[in-house]
């Protein structure tokens, strides 16, 4: 028996392989789905089953497309809303063997209506269970998100307490294994590692340690959570079946020519650190460093968007596109394949972005300049938590719905937890017609190494 992990980097998604007597399951596949089937091969096993813990909403499945690649049946949880075209539905307690390997399904909603768990038990070596794959229900130091049936949010948030308690009840020698490990935006308070168990996270675990239901509820109705608009593409490409992954996603290099040549609806999205674009960047791109494309891109894109890069490299090109193909952006139209020194130096045109250190944000702070504003583009559990005097708070994946209200006359310092968001929202402002626009670099991180 093995279990193999699959980890879908800025997206923090966690897939598995499981195999034993030459037959193999798959669990949460990602779009890119080929791996599986190679790895599998490698191990001696074929693909038998495929199982979804819960309808997606940030990242398109893999399963129709690996069910079309292997030949293996696809199995989904019971009241997934829309219908899961492309998988069958499974009940609590139905059992999967695979030689001496059981895989049992445990339905525990709560994060989703559909979401269900899989229990594995060595049938060889007694009855408890070794290990259980619970998708976005229990995660290493936090549970799922519970905010995607607003009018029932009470509900659903009892509904995820009755299922961990399920959970716990499989015996604190149980490993998990989540769908999801830190970064992700399905959990704020994930450890960054991506292996525990029920005992561990039945001592450890905060949202465990909650004494009673009625409390557990309070708890997740108090939380905060934003949700991009391309989740609802997601939910509906994971209910009729996404399509397979461009087979070549290493972008096509693109000359300064060929580049300025591209139609005026183009987004130019420069995937560069954030260092590099504040540094000289083409106008009106908008920076997405290339690890935080999954957070971020699927508020400011859209699916049909064609998108031209700006990278340092082909290999960062080839990334930002997986990142981009994984939630759904196929449109990538090619990469500027020319340093920006480079490029100035054919008189193109670029622009670049003012920072401020902390000697410098004190002293606006002490002595505002006139119609200066501090933005404040954080999220709402971070400003909470630690809020900055003075600022204006708009999140910086809801900045594009507020910029009406901001006046372009004005001179904006935007300011997060170290700097990075701040950069995206500068581009979102620049890319607005604001031009009196600098980030504090360092930002919140750097008032607390000051207090310390």
């Amino acid at each position: 028996m093995f279990i193999q992990t699959f980890k879908a980097e800025g997206l923090s998604h966690l897939s598995y392989l499981v195999g034993n007597s030459g037959q193999a399951a798959v669990i949460d596949p990602r779009r890119d789905c080929e791996i599986y089937a190679e790895v599998a091969a490698d191990r001696g096993c074929r693909i038998t089953h495929i199982f979804e813990t819960h309808r997606n909403e940030d990242l398109i499945s893999g399963a129709p497309i690996l069910e079309e690649l292997t030949g293996a049946r696809v199995y989904h949880g019971p009241n997934a809303g829309d219908e899961v075209q492309y998988a069958e539905t499974v009940r609590e307690d139905e059992a999967f063997e695979l030689g001496n390997l059981k895989l049992r399904v445990l339905e525990t909603p709560g994060h989703t209506d559909d979401s269900l768990s899989l229990v594995l038990y060595d049938t060889d070596f007694g009855d408890d269970a070794v290990a259980v794959f619970t998708g976005d229900a229990l995660f290493v130091g936090d549970v799922g998100r519970t905010d995607f049936y607003p009018e029932r949010a009470e509900e659903v948030a009892g509904l995820l307490y009755g299922s961990l308690q399920k959970l716990l009840q499989l015996g604190d020698q149980t490993l998990i294994y989540p769908a999801h490990g830190a970064g992700s935006v399905c959990g704020d308070n994930m450890a960054d590692r991506e292996f525990s168990s029920i005992g561990y996270e039945r001592r450890n675990n905060p949202m465990l340690q909650v004494s009673s239901r009625e409390a557990f509820i309070q708890r997740k109705l108090r939380e905060h959570h934003y949700q991009p608009p391309y989740f609802r593409e997601m939910e509906r490409l994971n209910s009729a079946g996404g399509s397979a992954v461009p087979r070549v996603l290493t972008p096509t290099a693109l000359s300064p020519r060929q580049f300025k040549e591209l139609s005026k609806d183009t987004v130019i999205v420069d995937v560069r650190t954030v260092s590099s674009f504040l540094g000289g960047h083409i106008p009106d791109s908008l920076s997405l460093p290339s690890a935080m494309i999954p957070a971020f891109a699927g508020w400011y894109l859209q699916p049909d968007d064609p998108v031209a890069l700006v990278a340092a490299s082909a290999q960062q090109a080839a990334l930002a596109s997986r990142h981009l193909a994984r939630i759904g952006f196929d449109r990538v139209l090619g990469y500027l394949a020319t340093d920006l020194s480079k490029w100035a130096a054919g008189a193109e045109p670029f622009v670049s972005v003012d920072v401020i250190d902390l000697i410098e944000f004190k002293s606006r702070r002490d002595n505002p300049p006139t119609d200066w504003v501090l933005l404040d583009v954080r999220g709402k559990g971070e400003v909470d938590a630690n809020p900055v005097d003075q600022a204006v708070h708009y999140y910086v994946g809801l900045l594009p719905d507020y910029t009406d209200s901001l006046d372009p006359a004005k001179h904006y310092t935007l300011m997060c937890g170290s700097g990075a968001r701040a950069t995206i929202a500068a581009s979102v402002l620049l890319r607005q017609g604001f031009r009196q626009v600098d980030v504090f670099l360092g930002s919140v991180g750097a008032l607390m190494a000051a207090d310390s």
